[in-house]
């Protein structure tokens, strides 16, 4: 895992605002929010089930998924051309991940 992936992630899984590169993380009052290159391909919501949404903006590349794999409880790899999220298949679309 690339340095800037560790380093998103962690300010991503622990609410922390962060800027470097083509990665963001946004802190609001009720939601954490992971942006690469102005996309938001992860919303952490602060209610009571911390529900994790993930998306990766129509962008299927090689820097979304390993971004998106350092977020805790997200396993994203692929197969032939096609993504897997946590062992089922995903087209990437919006998709509640749900984290406790």
């Amino acid at each position: 895992m690339r340095k800037i992936t560790e380093e998103t992630a962690n300010a991503f899984n622990n609410s922390l605002p962060f800027k470097k590169a083509n990665m963001k993380i946004e802190v609001l009052p009720n939601v954490t929010i992971m942006k690469l290159h102005g996309n938001a391909i992860a919303f952490k919501y602060n209610d009571p089930e911390q529900t994790l949404s993930i998306t990766n903006c129509g962008w299927q590349t090689n820097p979304t998924k390993e971004r998106l794999n350092g977020i805790d409880g997200v396993d994203i790899y692929e197969k032939k051309g096609q993504w897997f999220l946590n062992g089922k298949e995903w087209d990437g679309e919006l998709i509640d991940v749900f984290q406790k």
